[in-house]
């Protein structure tokens, strides 16, 4: 989703384009025999041959491999005596690691509780904007650390309570990170769940920091998106039509934002030069890759798993290896997944736009399927 004011910064993470000489036909092994439908807790697993994955052959697996290794720094139960094999293909080919996953993988794929295998893809990225220390003129919009009493008050206070209630500006005091110029902006930072910032610093240096995920008020997410389709003031949810309406209605931003009761807390992350190329870090602890990493119902996928993914659509032809890293707010379901598209100007345009329908096979370990 795309934050209307972004800061300019070489340091941005893009999907490659990776290429690679025409792989050799693939010889699929039998669809083994121990295989059998799992069900999850908001989706069916249905073992499937090898041949059904569209593009197999083709996908340059050297990112996915790289997304992988970090997913075996925290794998699922069912997944984790593979990983030494993982890192030693780090090495390997892609014809190598093909063979491997051909050998040692079954697929599943996924469909919901209805047995309907087509879902829904979007795209998340993380925004990267111009902040300050402290408040002055322009930049007047706080993004808030977790006030002390989080755990204790749940749910906590709404948006509009934040910004009108004395009690809950009291508990934030104290307690802001940074503040930017534009409230949608701010907005955009806490549904994609992390962000980017170019921060002045008091004396007028800037750096540029991460700011991570640290907890939500517990309220309802609403989309605001949503919100304006519903009252027709928007013919799409994507967030180029959200920031034309904005610009259309700018005595009508608190009400939009208002919308929306849920808010996102974060701390504060150095960005050395040599991470600049480095995701965030999606729900399952590790770094998200550009391209490579998708967010999920965890319900019906469990983080860490290889995925099989296949999506056709105006924005994006997908036939690809991803590993499920993340979730958000508004994944949920059998097959949905939000496909982290990258960071800064770029990545947000491609993630504002991207909604087309989806397919997912999940890579689970042989021997866990018996």
């Amino acid at each position: 989703m795309a934050a209307p004011s972004e800061a300019q910064s070489p340091a941005s993470v893009s999907i490659a384009v990776e290429q690679a000489a025409p792989p050799p036909a693939l010889s699929y092994p039998p669809l083994s025999p121990n295989a059998v439908a799992l069900q999850q807790a908001r989706s069916r697993w249905t073992p499937v041959s090898w041949a059904e994955l569209p593009g197999l052959g083709d996908d340059p697996l050297g990112e996915a491999w790289s997304a992988w290794i970090r997913s075996c720094e925290r794998p699922a139960t069912a997944l984790a005596a593979l990983c030494g094999d993982v890192r030693r293909l780090s090495q390997g080919s892609d014809e190598e690691r093909r063979a491997w996953m051909l050998s040692r993988l079954q697929p599943y794929r996924v469909e919901s509780l209805q047995n309907a295998p087509v879902g829904l893809l979007t795209g998340y990225y993380e925004p990267m904007v111009e902040a300050s220390r402290l408040p002055n003129e322009r930049f007047k919009v706080p993004l808030y650390q977790p006030p002390a009493d989080l755990a204790r008050r749940k749910p906590w206070y709404t948006r509009q309570e934040i910004d009108t209630l004395p009690q809950a500006q009291a508990a934030l005091k104290g307690r802001e990170i940074a503040w930017l110029a534009d409230p949608v902006a701010a907005l955009n930072i806490q549904i994609q769940g992390s962000g980017r910032v170019l921060v002045t610093e008091p004396d007028g240096s800037q750096r540029m920091v991460r700011l991570g995920y640290a907890g939500t008020n517990d309220q309802p997410y609403r989309s605001v998106g949503g919100w304006l389709l519903e009252r027709r003031e928007v013919r799409d949810a994507s967030w180029p039509s959200i920031r034309n309406w904005v610009a259309q209605n700018p005595g009508r931003v608190q009400e939009l934002l208002w919308s929306n009761p849920r808010v996102t807390f974060f701390r504060e992350q150095p960005l050395p030069e040599s991470e600049a190329h480095i995701g965030p870090r999606g729900a399952q602890g590790v770094p998200l890759t550009a391209g490579r990493s998708i967010a999920v119902d965890p319900g019906s996928i469990p983080y860490g798993t290889p995925v099989w993914l296949a999506s056709s659509g105006p924005q994006l032809q997908l036939q690809r290896l991803v590993l499920a890293q993340d979730t958000g707010s508004a994944i949920t379901g059998a097959v949905r997944a939000d496909y982290f598209v990258g960071t800064g100007p770029q990545a947000s345009e491609m993630a504002g736009r991207l909604k087309q329908p989806l397919r997912l096979w999940v890579l689970w370990s042989r021997d866990a399927a018996r």
